[in-house]
């Protein structure tokens, strides 16, 4: 809905701007993580007023790919859980995060070719360079259903648990991410992604670079002394 897009693109604003929060978790609230579109709130405003369906519809687009860039450009960690169906815009989530687990029973889609439309939210940018171009075409165009594992396989998901864990092990693992060195790890994640548009020659000068800004941070030294005072380090994400 139009209200849960905003609740969600103010909520990362908040959550990039709170150097409290070091890591972004995202998850549903009930049985499935996103079920997609409402089809039948999408047939009654075609039916009425098809020109204001139109207008919504690209507005929808729009704060969708609001969302996904606030999420890309995220310094912390953004972990996705996914328990139930992932459809539609719910799997362009999932491509959009950086690491993902899902219950045994999750079930994911891209649905968009059933009712004629294209994908949006990224999924068309983030699904090829995840699966493959091939495994994409495949996904898109058939717009099948496939479970947890296959999604593992694929690489959509990083971690398959069974359905009563999910949230133990959910919180296992955003807690792992925001004790780390936040800085360091949001380097690593702005030079993985970005790896792609560059050649090795301009990459190598922002891994330097992004190397000696991780150096000067309180997390290294804590870090190193840590390591050599043989005990868990206690990052601050400074």
């Amino acid at each position: 809905t139009p209200q849960m897009m905003e609740g969600l693109i103010d909520a990362t604003a908040r959550a990039e701007r709170d150097d409290d929060i070091r890591c972004v978790l995202i998850r549903g609230a009930g049985d499935n993580f996103m079920a997609g579109g409402d089809v039948k709130g999408f047939h009654k405003s075609l039916t009425e007023d098809r020109d204001n369906y139109l207008r919504r519809r690209e507005m929808q687009v729009v704060a969708a790919h609001q969302l996904i860039y606030q999420l890309r450009r995220m310094p912390k960690p953004v972990l996705v859980s996914v328990r139930g169906a992932a459809a539609g815009f719910g799997l362009s989530l999932v491509l959009a995060a950086d690491l993902a687990i899902a219950s045994e029973d999750a079930i994911f889609t891209l649905a968009y070719r059933h009712i004629g439309l294209s994908a949006d939210g990224g999924a068309t940018y983030f699904l090829p360079r995840v699966v493959g171009e091939r495994r994409a075409l495949e996904l898109a165009l058939l717009g099948e259903r496939f479970h947890a594992e296959r999604a593992l396989a694929l690489g959509i998901v990083n971690w398959v648990v069974p359905r009563a864990g999910l949230d133990e092990e959910t919180a296992k693992l955003a807690r792992r991410l925001a004790d780390g060195p936040t800085v360091a790890l949001g380097l690593a994640k702005r030079l993985i992604r970005s790896s792609l548009d560059h050649s090795w020659d301009e990459h190598s000068h922002r891994e330097a670079e992004s190397f000696a800004a991780a150096a000067a941070t309180q997390d290294h030294l804590e870090g190193v002394a840590a390591f050599v005072e043989k005990r868990q380090p206690a990052f601050r994400g400074k």
